[in-house]
């Protein structure tokens, strides 16, 4: 049978042919060949994009993939044993030269069963970490997906770990940030979450998680806190326990005062969100008040200045996230510090000999509120070299150097002309300011050019007349320096502040012209590292407690602290160039004991609550406070009376402690001087001419004067050691104290009879003063500037009007 005919209108194919046919005019996809029509060919651009059977095909297969990863990561990855975390290490603390300053400890843990502790607490913990645990998966996919994406686009680290990850991370894991570890926990808490109970893993939690203190789980941590069992916690103690979760370090309210709002709106947080689950009636979160905790107790080993050293080590590791406090707390790490062994000795050498010593609490009851905090740094890398905490850790915990809870004062009026120097900036009438600028110093004096009303106190209310800038810095006037914080605007003057190291974020950081008299609230370390900025001739080299972090042979990276320039070396070395000049003639002179050149400014707190002293020579930078604190409620009292002084300032305790320190640290090598590039105009010019009063301001811009001594209106001036004898206080009922407090060193001149009665020149910084005219005024009449009987020229005594009006 012959084979059947082809369709109609269907051509047989050809062997030489192509399936589809040709292009050409006779093929089936050619113009006019029959048949379906040829697919469209992709062109340009769309040659390069996938087709939708390429793109369905990737995606399956990945897709395939991630199954199959996480089938075969649950198959493989078994639960593990305990890890050293449940029996962690102490860490060990090092001095630069390599010698132990001390171990933080061993672990503080007592594990309890979950039935002991109160359903409150555990619901506070839930609250804080954890709202939706009983009815959520071990893992939350899409919270870890969200913190991460947090944590990338820059709105801080977060986690998106459940409770079960948590628990897994401290018992079975560690707390290093790697890849391999969250994948670990990954599959050990899918694992766990099969096998065990809610309750079992709740338990292990809170036996397990880290408070701060050294504690280890809900027991320990009650007992450190609140010193009580679980079973008696107050749901009011359980939120704040939580709290600490959350950063253990930053929110104990005792060793971080200054963390305390951060810290009471986290237990606000915990208390709501308990509310919201329907855990806490909401009249009786109405009438919740915060429970605060107790003291620290240290532990013996860190008696002494080790316990500050270590718990400011800790801070800094935590801070710069070298280690968080969960993973430092793991411990086994071995630290070498930057803490020169031989000048830590020598500053509380120096403390002891010229305060501590001295302090006669049985006797008077202001020594009880005596407190003191220094820092010492190598300008040139940022070391701190040394640390004066406080009497000691175990009877005052909380660390004196790096609270921020008192005001600098006028320490911080350097950074104002720094400011001024660092802008070009110029007075309301045009006039470039240098440190022979010409100032109105009357007290009381309205700044103007301002938004806001202002007109600061000068200390002992008195007036100046028209003085020059360096004048105002040796006398540490105020009425000059919030009229100059206005003319260099305020703002650059925070910024100014900021680029020499001063801390954004510092309390009371708030811009307006009260700032020039030092209301923030920067910690004695804050201030070293912006001082040791102005040493360095600008230069800003971020300060470090650590030379080496090892564990187990591995070494852990260190931040760069590359050094950046901070302000230019012209207006560091000139406002440098009127620190020397506080030390040599103003309110500094002290500080001449030390037998090296020195740059400086004293500072008096609002009340005489604080009086501080900062100051360096070209390579070796210290700022030392005292405070007054009551040891039994914690807060901020008035050094008036302490140490058998009226009043406590800068240029007198604090000046000398300074000197003994710099004198002995610094005694293997010899004085050197500044090498300063000052600004033009800056340079002193030619001794005066005879004219006792300077010349009017004027709008020539660059018109200088010389350096002119106070034209007070108060009585006694020129012949109560004020022109040139007793600086500043000329006649205060005691001077001052013993140097002068913040005015210190030139200070009894004029007391009682107004001089000393012959012009015998430099005062010697304990009290001798000098007198220009021998005393002529008899301290009987005050003045204008002062009430009668004010000794020595009627310059207001006693303590200082309770105004917010720093010194």
């Amino acid at each position: 049978m012959s084979d059947q005919s082809p369709p109609g209108g269907w051509t047989p194919r050809d062997p030489d042919t192509p399936p589809h046919g040709g292009d050409g005019p006779g093929g089936p996809g050619g113009p006019g060949g029959p048949g379906k029509q040829a697919r469209r060919r992709r062109t340009g651009a769309r040659r390069l994009l996938p087709t939708w059977r390429t793109a369905l095909g990737a995606v399956l297969l990945l897709a395939l993939l991630i199954g199959g990863g996480l089938v075969a990561g649950y198959l493989l990855v078994d639960i593990p044993p305990a890890n050293a975390a449940a029996t962690a290490q102490s860490n060990v603390y090092l001095y630069s030269d390599g010698s132990q300053i001390a171990r933080d400890g061993e672990v503080n843990r007592v594990n309890v069963p979950l039935s002991q502790i109160p359903l409150t607490v555990q619901e506070a913990v839930l609250a804080a970490e954890d709202r939706d645990f009983y009815s959520e998966r071990a893992v939350d996919p899409k919270a870890m997906v969200r913190a991460a994406w947090n944590t990338a686009t820059g709105k801080g680290t977060q986690s998106g770990s459940t409770i079960t990850q948590q628990y897994v991370k401290n018992y079975y894991l560690g707390q290093e940030q790697t890849l391999k570890r969250k994948a670990k926990e990954f599959f050990i808490a899918v694992k766990l979450g099969r096998e065990k109970s809610k309750a079992y893993i709740l338990e292990g939690y809170l036996n397990t998680s880290y408070f701060g203190r050294n504690a280890y789980g809900i027991q320990a941590a009650s007992q450190a806190y609140y010193g009580k069992d679980v079973g008696s916690l107050t749901t009011a103690e359980g939120a704040y326990l939580a709290t600490l979760l959350n950063s253990p370090s930053a929110f104990d309210v005792v060793s971080h005062p200054q963390s305390r709002t951060r810290a009471l709106a986290r237990w606000n947080y915990v208390l709501d969100g308990m509310v919201k689950k329907g855990w806490l009636p909401a009249a009786e979160r109405a009438a919740t008040r915060f429970p605060e905790p107790g003291k620290v107790r240290a532990a013996a080993g860190l008696s002494g200045q080790r316990g500050y050293l270590v718990e400011a080590i800790k801070e800094f590791i935590v801070d710069r996230k070298i280690l968080d406090d969960k993973t430092l707390a793991e411990g086994g790490y071995r630290i070498r510090t930057t803490i020169d062994r031989r000048r830590q000795a020598d500053f509380v050498e120096a403390v002891d000999d010229q305060m501590l010593g001295k302090l006669d609490p049985e006797t008077r009851k202001a020594d009880r509120l005596v407190r003191a905090g220094g820092v010492s740094i190598d300008p040139a890398t940022g070391k701190v070299v040394a640390m004066y905490g406080g009497v000691d850790y175990t009877r005052q915990y909380v660390n004196n150097a790096t609270r921020h809870d008192y005001q600098v004062a006028s320490t911080f009026k350097p950074f104002v002309f720094a400011a001024a120097v660092e802008n070009d900036s110029r007075t309301q009438d045009g006039r470039r300011i240098t440190p022979n600028t010409i100032y109105n110093g009357e007290n009381k004096r309205p700044v103007t050019g301002g938004r806001i009303r202002f007109a600061p106190e000068n200390e002992g209310q008195i007036s100046y007349g028209n003085i020059t800038v360096n004048t105002a810095t040796d006398l540490s006037v105020n009425a000059v320096y919030a009229q100059m914080a206005v003319d260099v605007g305020t703002a650059r003057v925070k910024k100014t502040a900021i680029d020499l190291g001063v801390p954004e974020d510092t309390p009371n950081f708030v811009v307006g012209p009260a700032m020039a008299l030092g209301t923030l609230q920067a910690s004695v370390l804050d201030m070293t590292q912006a001082y040791a900025t102005l040493a360095d001739h600008g230069r800003r080299t971020p300060y470090t407690f650590v030379e080496e972090i090892a564990k187990g042979g591995d070494k852990i990276p260190l931040p760069e602290r590359t050094p950046v320039q901070a302000i230019s070396r012209e207006a560091a070395d000139t406002t440098t160039s009127m620190l020397v000049s506080v030390v040599d003639n103003g309110t500094g002179t002290a500080a001449l004991a030390a037998g090296h050149p020195a740059a400086g400014k004293t500072g008096t707190g609002e009340l005489d609550r604080s009086a501080w002293f900062a100051a360096y020579t070209p390579n070796l930078v210290t700022v030392v406070a005292m405070m007054g604190q009551d040891p039994d409620t914690g807060t901020l009292e008035s050094l008036y009376g302490a140490l058998g002084e009226s009043r406590i300032g800068g240029g007198g305790y604090p000046a000398r402690i300074w000197a003994a320190y710099t004198k002995t640290a610094l005694e293997a090598t010899d004085p050197v001087d500044f090498e300063l590039d000052l600004q033009p105009g800056a340079a002193q010019p030619p001794p005066p001419s005879s004219q006792s009063n300077p010349p009017p301001e004027t709008p020539d811009e660059d018109a200088q004067s010389p350096s002119l001594r106070p034209t007070p209106t108060s009585g006694g001036q020129d012949n109560g050691g004020q022109d040139n004898g007793g600086r500043t206080q000329g006649g205060r009922d005691n001077g001052g104290q013993d140097g002068g407090r913040d005015n210190g060193g030139r200070t009894q001149g004029g007391q009682d009879n107004g001089g000393t009665g012959s012009s015998t020149g430099q005062g010697d910084g304990d009290g001798t003063g000098r007198g220009d005219e021998g005393g002529t005024t008899t301290g009987t009449q005050g003045g204008t500037g002062g009430p009668a009987g004010s000794d020595g020229g009627g310059v207001v005594g006693g303590p200082r009007p309770p105004s917010a009006f720093l010194e």
